[in-house]
């Protein structure tokens, strides 16, 4: 009977802390905000690509469901957002599958979201203004901001703790001057310079994914999700990283999660006082429904977390830093180009002759112009025979983007003898014209990017 007692005494206990008192009312201002935010975020969540995607797992990060599952919702609504596109702002949205998070067609969908939320809080507040509080819808609804947090979360981390959002700076990247990178190159290969950097980049973002799946510790992956998100965001409006939306909004959410909180942090960081018991919402009020509720959300952790190693292993290994190495692998400077039986000396005018060639990614060769300019090119490469296929068509050559060159057509078919490791002669034709090209290997350690290195001691920095 004591037991029975102390039991009903302890969920008698919870329900008063998660609902508060019959008595307490919020105050209209708290009712139109929460109205919004439960609107606005709750949609955003729902509509924008990545958020409900991430709980997928095996399902969304093994090839299971078609390569644009991620993006169904936007295509679904693909003409409500072309319709308002062109009736409020006389543009053509339409849905590109790019690789971008910013998108003409996902601004109209944040501005459907947030026309449907105003409107629909002016509805709410109309038709339910006698209600005093929401703290049951609150509680529930704070959850699902939570682990669509944790979730984005986990995979910004993953995607830096095995590095392969941002890879070290290529062999043609070491070539392109400083002046041609776009600032979102300029972010990639300063992040991807150093691995060790971008790895606790990326546990700090994990270790707050994982902080806010377990109910105990949420105030404190908050709190870290904000000072991550923050600093992701700052980052993508600097160097106008196209993903300014959805990391916008997830420190926005994380910011929501700390808001009931916010008494007791002032408390705690700046008044010096005790913080008292939580009164945030929480929609489970047992010990035994807290308890399965805490369980199901830490099962969420492997769930999510296994096949985002997997996946990030997998592409570190067969596409990232960690893929082995082509044939010819490095950069080859040129020392003689004949073509139509001429010898072409090293003139910066002379359109027809290469400056240097570069093996790096599987399945491309990059060309550098005498002017400087670097030019990707399809490459097939047959090591036994020593026969080697271009095509023309790649992409300027900027770490961290990609812009369209000419259409694919034929560029140069060429043999290769190798007599040493550091020697390579192309003989062929490029572009219609027979051409012999001796090449000799350049170590890539002789840039200081690559050669600098790390020093406690540093008498005489240099920059």
């Amino acid at each position: 009977m004591v037991g029975v007692t102390t039991a009903t005494a302890d969920r008698d206990s919870a329900r008063r802390v998660d609902e508060g008192s019959p008595r307490t009312r919020w105050n209209p201002l708290t009712r139109i905000t929460f109205r919004f935010a439960f609107l606005y975020f709750g949609l955003f969540c729902v509509l924008y690509p990545q958020p409900l995607f991430a709980f997928l797992g095996w399902f969304g990060a093994n090839g299971w469901l078609p390569p644009d599952a991620i993006i169904w919702q936007v295509r679904v609504l693909e003409p409500v957002y072309h319709w308002v596109g062109r009736t409020v702002f006389g543009v053509d949205a339409r849905l590109i599958v790019s690789g971008s998070g910013d998108l003409r067609i996902l601004w109209i969908l944040l501005f459907c979201v947030l026309a449907v939320s105003v409107a629909g809080t002016l509805i709410w507040s109309v038709l339910d203004r006698r209600r005093p509080e929401y703290r049951r819808l609150a509680g529930w609804f704070l959850l699902f901001i939570r682990l669509c947090v944790a979730g984005q979360m986990l995979g910004y981390g993953v995607a830096k703790l095995i590095p392969t959002q941002m890879a070290q700076p290529g062999l043609a990247t070491l070539l392109q001057p400083y002046g041609d990178f776009s600032p979102i190159g300029v972010l990639w290969s300063q992040v991807g310079t150093s691995p060790t950097y971008e790895m606790l980049l990326g546990t700090a973002e994990l270790v707050g994914g994982i902080l806010l799946f377990i109910p105990r510790t949420a105030i404190l992956g908050a709190m870290l999700a904000l000072v991550d998100m923050s600093l992701v965001f700052v980052m993508d409006m600097a160097f106008d990283v196209p993903v300014k939306i959805l990391s916008g909004h997830l420190m926005l959410m994380s910011l929501l999660l700390l808001t009931p909180e916010a008494r007791r942090l002032i408390h705690v960081l700046v008044l010096d006082r005790p913080a008292g018991r939580s009164t945030a919402p929480y929609p489970f009020h047992t010990r035994r429904t807290r308890l399965l509720a805490a369980l199901l959300q830490i099962a969420c952790i492997p769930w999510l977390l296994v096949p985002l190693a997997h996946t990030g292993w997998k592409n570190y290994h067969e596409s990232g830093d960690g893929r082995p190495h082509p044939p010819l692998y490095g950069i080859w400077s040129v020392t003689d180009f004949t073509r139509d039986g001429h010898p072409l000396p090293p003139l910066l005018t002379d359109e027809n002759r290469w400056q240097r060639i570069v093996f790096d990614a599987p399945g491309t060769m990059t060309y550098q112009r005498m002017d400087g300019r670097l030019r990707d090119a399809t490459l097939m490469l047959d090591p036994r025979t020593h026969h080697i296929t271009l095509t023309s068509g790649g992409q300027h050559l900027i770490e961290g983007e990609g812009q369209p060159d000419t259409p694919s057509k034929p560029l140069a078919e060429f043999t290769f003898q190798q007599p040493t490791p550091d020697r390579l002669t192309l003989d062929g034709t490029l572009e219609g014209h027979p051409v012999t090209i001796t090449l000799a290997h350049v170590d890539p350690d002789t840039f200081r990017l690559r050669s600098s290195g790390f020093h406690w001691i540093q008498d005489n920095p240099s920059f």
